[in-house]
C-alpha cells in the first residue's frame, strides 16, 4: 500500500492522529540502525561490501531442517542451500551433534563462512519442563518464572540452540482459544512484568556468554484477540484499545532488551501483520526504537496470499516494505526479492537494511568469535535436567497451582486411609508436560499416580481406574494422535468405564478425579467452541458423586474451563494445568499439605462459553446490571447472571487471609507526587500460607471510558499463622496515565478508586483525587 494511499485511509477511519501522521511522514528508517559497538557496525560494513545480492537474500532464509535421533536430516536441495550461503539460519535442529554438523558445513563450506543461527520452540522449558505459561502465570512469582526462563537457557544453550521462540506476550481473553495457554491471561499489566522476566531470564547480561539465547517475542502483534477464538483468524480493535489494553507487553519485552520479535499472521486494521508497515516500521520501529530483527512466523508470506494480498511476488515485496527482516520456512523472499530488487518494487537499500540486523544478531551472539559455542557435548551432557534444574521445576509447579474450592476442608488430605484415583489422567505421563513443550521427554515426567505414592507414603492406599477417556470422537481422536497426541483409548464402553470407576471408589475414604483435557486439546491448531471438560467426564464425575464419598477434582488444562456442576458439586477444586516434568510430585505436595496452594487465576474462568469473552478490566457500559435487580433495560444475559464463575486473581489457600481497609497517605495527589498505600493482612487460619495481595484503580472520569478496574501492583507475602504484616504500595501519576483518544499518554487529573484485595472481586476500596498541575 502506498505511503499516501495509507494514510488518507487511516485519517479516513480516524485511526490516524495528528501524532501519528507527524511519525508515519517521518523519513525511512536509514541503511544501517543505530548500535552501540562500533566495532560491530565495521564489521558488518565490511562483510556486506563482499557479499552478493544472493548471499545477502540467503541470510533472510529461515529454514526448518528435519531432525531423527542420529541428528538432522539434511536433503540435497537444503544442504546445496546452505553451501552456497543461501540460508541465514534453521529451526527445529538441536543437540551439539546436530547443530555441529550443520554449522561446520556453514562456516567452512561457504564463501564467507558466515555461521548459522539455531532457532526452537522453548517455551516453558526445554529438556527440564515447567507448568505451561499460563500455569507460571498464576504463580504470580516474578523470580519464579525468571528462575524457569533462565534454566530452559542453560539447557537450551547446551543443546546447540541460541534463539528461542519466547516469551509469547499476546493478550487472550478468550479461552476458546487454543494458544491461551502459551501466554500470561488477559491482563496488560501483570502480563508486561511477566515479559520483562522472561526476557531477562533467557538473554541474561551479555548474549556472548554460552548460557543465554536471544529472545523473540510474539506474536506481534494482537494474536490473542483473534476473532471466535479460532487460532489463525482475523483481529479488528482500535487504536486505543491497542495501545492501553494489547500494545503494553510487546514494548516491555523491548524495554527489557529482547534481540527480536515474530510476526503475527492476523491481520491489523485489514493488512496481515507481516505486510504491515505501520506495525512493524512506524510502531515498532519509530516510535518505540526497536533495533534487532523481525522474523516471519510459520510461512506467513506465503499464507498472505490467502488474506488477498497477491502471489509470492507481491507478498515478498509487502513483506520487505513492512520491515519484516526474516522468512520463516516460506522461501518466498529466496525465490523473489532479486526479481522485486529488478521490478523496483523493494529497494537494494531495504535487503541490506535486513540482512545487517540479521548479521548483527550473529554478532551480538558471539557466533563470528566462535560459531561451535553451542556445540559442547560435556557441557550438554553435564546440562541436561541436573538435579537442581528438576528440583527447581517442582518448586515452581507447585507455585503455579490453584485451589479453587474447599469446602469443610477436604483438603489437604491425610496421610493415611485408601484414596481413590480416578480419571484419564490419573497415570497418564504424556499429558504431564503439556503442549509446546519442546525437547522435553515425557517418559521422564512423573505422573499424578506415581508422585501421589512418592509424597503419601506407606500410610495411604492407592487403588485406580481410568472411568473414561478424554474423547470417544474416533475422529479427534485420530486428529490429536496424528500430531503427537499419544491417545491410547479404551475400548471398552462408556458405560463399563464408568462402572469399574464407581467400583474403586467404593473402597475408598476420598476420590481424586484426576480430568481435564490432554495437552493436544490446547495450543496451536486447538481451538475449541466448548470448553467444558470433553467426552464422559461429567458423567464420569456425577456417578462418582453418588457415591457419596468426598470428591477432590485435579484439573489439568491449558485453558479456563467452564465448570458450574463441577463448583457445585465437588468438595475441592485443585487447579494444576500441565504442569511440567515434575507434575506428578508437584500435584500431589499440595494433595497431602506438604506445599499450602497460593496460586492466583490469570484468566477468568466463565459459567457459560456464551460469556466469553469475559475479563475483569471491562469497560461499564451506559447501562450497567447489579446482579438480583429488576432492572430490565440493562447490560446483561436472560438465562445467566453476568459474573464470572472464577474472576481474575481468585485463588484459595489452606489457610484464610483478613484485608483490612486500605489508608492512603493522602486524598490528593500531586501531579509530581506519591500516594503511599497500606494494608493490614492478616493470617486468620490454621496453616501458614502464601497470599498474592493484589492493587486495583480506577479512573472515574475521563477523556475517553474507562475500565472498572485496572491491576497496578502486586506483593506475595509469607505469613505465619495468626501473623499480621502491613503491605505498602506506591502510587505515582505514571501509574494512572494511559493513551487518550489522541494516542497521547497522559494521567488526567480527577476522581480515582483505589481497591485492593485477593482477587478483583473481593476487595476493599478507598477514594483519592488526582490533582491538575
Amino acid at each position: 500500500m502506498k505511503h499516501a494511499f495509507r494514510t488518507a485511509l487511516l485519517m479516513s477511519l480516524g485511526l490516524l492522529t495528528p501524532q501519528l501522521q507527524a511519525q508515519q511522514s517521518a523519513p525511512a528508517a536509514t541503511t544501517r540502525p543505530a548500535a552501540d559497538d562500533p566495532k560491530m557496525t565495521r564489521f558488518i560494513d565490511d562483510l556486506l561490501q563482499k557479499m552478493t545480492l544472493e548471499e545477502k537474500i540467503g541470510q533472510l532464509n529461515l529454514l526448518a531442517v528435519g531432525f531423527d535421533v542420529t541428528g538432522p536430516v539434511v536433503s540435497k536441495d537444503v544442504d546445496a542451500s546452505i553451501k552456497r550461503g543461501s540460508v541465514g539460519a534453521v529451526l527445529n535442529t538441536f543437540t551439539p551433534q546436530a547443530a555441529r554438523k550443520l554449522q561446520e558445513m556453514a562456516v567452512k563450506q561457504t564463501r564467507l563462512h558466515i555461521p548459522l543461527i539455531f532457532g526452537y520452540d522453548v517455551i516453558h522449558g526445554h529438556r527440564t519442563i515447567f507448568p505451561i505459561a499460563l500455569g507460571l502465570a498464576s504463580s504470580w512469582d516474578l523470580p519464579a518464572m525468571e528462575r524457569s526462563a533462565r534454566i530452559a537457557a542453560e539447557e537450551a544453550s547446551a543443546d546447540g540452540i541460541n534463539w528461542v521462540y519466547s516469551p509469547m506476550v499476546d493478550i487472550a481473553r478468550d479461552p476458546r482459544w487454543g494458544r491461551i495457554s502459551e501466554g500470561s491471561g488477559e491482563d496488560p499489566y501483570l502480563g508486561s512484568q511477566i515479559a520483562r522476566v522472561m526476557v531477562r531470564g533467557y538473554q541474561g547480561d551479555d548474549l556472548k556468554k554460552n548460557n543465554t539465547v536471544m529472545a523473540c517475542v510474539k506474536h506481534f502483534a494482537l494474536y490473542g484477540a483473534a476473532e471466535a477464538g479460532r487460532d489463525y483468524n482475523t483481529t479488528d480493535m482500535s487504536l486505543v484499545r491497542m495501545y492501553n489494553e494489547y500494545l503494553p507487553p510487546y514494548k516491555a519485552a523491548l524495554d527489557a532488551g529482547t534481540g527480536s520479535f515474530m510476526s503475527s499472521f492476523n491481520d491489523i486494521n485489514g493488512v496481515p501483520a507481516t505486510a504491515n508497515k505501520w506495525l512493524m516500521t512506524d510502531l515498532l520501529r519509530k516510535q518505540w526504537g526497536f533495533t534487532g530483527f523481525v522474523a516471519t512466523d510459520y510461512t506467513a508470506i506465503n499464507e498472505m496470499t490467502n488474506h488477498g494480498m497477491g502471489d509470492d511476488r507481491q507478498t515478498s515485496a509487502l513483506a520487505l516494505n513492512a520491515g519484516i527482516d526474516q522468512d520463516m520456512v516460506g522461501e518466498v523472499f529466496l525465490k523473489n526479492l532479486a526479481q522485486n530488487l529488478k521490478d523496483g518494487t523493494v529497494t537494494q537499500a531495504q535487503i541490506d537494511q535486513a540482512c545487517r540486523r540479521i548479521l548483527e544478531a550473529k554478532w551480538k551472539l558471539g557466533l563470528f568469535e566462535d560459531p561451535y559455542r553451542y556445540t559442547n557435548e560435556e557441557r550438554a551432557k553435564a546440562t541436561m535436567m541436573k538435579k537442581e534444574f528438576v528440583d527447581d521445576a517442582r518448586v515452581i509447579a507447585r507455585k503455579s497451582m490453584v485451589l479453587l474450592k474447599n469446602n469443610n476442608n477436604t483438603l489437604p488430605l491425610k496421610k493415611q486411609g485408601t484414596v481413590a484415583l480416578i480419571g484419564p489422567l490419573a497415570t497418564r505421563q504424556r499429558d504431564m508436560i503439556g503442549s509446546w513443550s519442546a525437547a522435553g521427554d515425557w517418559k521422564q515426567a512423573v505422573s499424578l499416580e506415581q508422585g501421589m505414592r512418592n509424597v503419601a507414603g506407606s500410610g495411604v492406599k492407592i487403588v485406580t481406574a481410568q472411568g473414561a477417556n478424554f474423547t470417544d470422537d474416533q475422529q479427534m481422536i485420530t486428529r490429536l494422535n496424528e500430531h503427537g497426541g499419544e491417545l491410547n483409548v479404551d475400548q471398552r464402553s462408556a458405560e463399563e468405564l464408568i462402572r469399574e470407576a464407581v467400583q474403586v471408589a467404593q473402597q475408598a475414604d476420598v476420590i481424586v478425579a484426576a480430568v481435564g483435557e490432554s495437552q493436544g486439546m490446547t495450543g496451536e491448531a486447538a481451538s475449541r467452541a466448548d470448553i467444558g471438560l470433553p467426552g464422559q467426564q461429567l458423567e464420569l464425575l456425577k456417578a462418582l458423586k453418588k457415591t457419596g464419598k468426598p470428591l477432590v477434582l485435579v484439573l489439568m488444562n491449558g485453558r479456563p474451563l467452564t465448570l458450574p456442576w463441577e463448583d457445585k458439586n465437588a468438595d475441592a477444586m485443585l487447579e494444576t494445568w500441565f504442569a511440567g516434568s515434575q507434575a506428578g510430585n508437584a500435584i500431589a505436595d499440595v494433595l497431602f499439605g506438604n506445599y499450602n496452594p497460593a496460586g492466583k487465576l490469570t484468566a477468568t474462568f466463565p459459567q457459560h462459553v456464551g460469556q466469553v469473552p469475559l475479563y475483569y478490566n471491562h469497560k461499564n457500559t451506559g447501562r450497567p446490571y447489579t446482579n438480583g435487580t429488576p432492572d430490565w433495560y440493562k447490560s446483561r444475559y436472560l438465562d445467566l447472571p453476568n459474573d464470572p464463575l472464577y474472576p481474575f486473581g481468585y485463588g484459595l489457600s489452606y489457610t484464610t487471609f483478613e484485608y483490612g481497609k486500605p489508608e492512603l497517605s493522602t486524598n490528593t495527589l500531586a501531579m509530581n507526587g506519591t500516594l503511599e498505600v497500606k494494608v493490614t493482612v492478616r493470617n486468620t487460619g490454621n496453616f501458614d500460607g502464601e497470599e498474592v495481595v493484589q492493587l486495583y484503580t480506577r479512573d472515574m472520569v475521563g477523556s475517553i471510558s474507562r475500565p472498572v478496574q485496572e491491576l497496578k501492583g502486586f506483593q506475595k507475602i509469607m505469613l505465619k499463622k495468626g501473623e499480621s504484616r502491613t503491605v505498602s504500595f506506591r502510587l505515582t501519576p505514571e501509574d494512572l496515565k494511559f493513551y487518550n483518544a489522541d494516542l497521547q499518554f497522559v494521567a488526567e487529573p480527577g476522581d480515582f478508586q483505589v481497591m485492593v484485595g485477593g482477587n478483583s472481586r473481593d476487595v476493599q476500596m478507598a477514594a483519592f483525587k488526582l490533582a491538575a498541575q
